[in-house]
């Protein structure tokens, strides 16, 4: 027998062993293609952009909201040989914004890493010498990657 427990706004519903035996009997109900509130993906269809797509990480809102989407939709419906090689200015724009809130868009640089430079020091070999032994092509640095493996 199976236990439902409403917590807010989620239904939390125990099932026993028993309870899986049997086919379920649940009937799946078509979602609404114009319900404004389910979520469509990057391209509604209509062909419009779906600003409140989840997969844009909030970019359409925010300090450089309409930069971004001025950039994106000229990326989106560009036309040209090259896709995208006629928002060169769009994105401009959308980049000098970004830098101005350097706090709520760190460079890839600034991100913080997974590792500390305490950990990153002790990963890299102590003797330079050491890692192109590893590496047959010297031309190229050491990498985390490669000092990892």
């Amino acid at each position: 027998m199976n236990s439902v427990r409403q917590e807010g706004k989620d239904k939390i519903i125990f099932v026993t062993k028993e309870d899986h035996e049997t086919p379920s009997s649940a009937e799946l109900v078509e979602e609404d293609p114009n319900d404004p509130y389910e979520e469509q993906g990057l391209i509604l269809p209509s062909g419009e952009i779906n600003w409140n797509c989840p997969c844009l990480g909030g970019m359409a809102s925010g300090p450089c909201g309409t930069e971004f989407k001025e950039a994106f939709s000229c990326f989106h419906y560009s036309k040209e040989e090259v896709k995208g090689s006629d928002c060169l200015e769009q994105f401009r724009t959308m980049q000098e914004c970004l830098q101005r809130y350097p706090e709520l868009y760190p460079k890839e640089d600034d991100a913080p890493s997974s590792q500390t430079s305490e950990e990153s020091a002790s990963a890299a070999p102590s003797d330079p010498a050491a890692g192109s032994e590893k590496d047959s092509d010297s031309t190229h640095p050491n990498t985390e990657s490669s000092a990892e493996s």
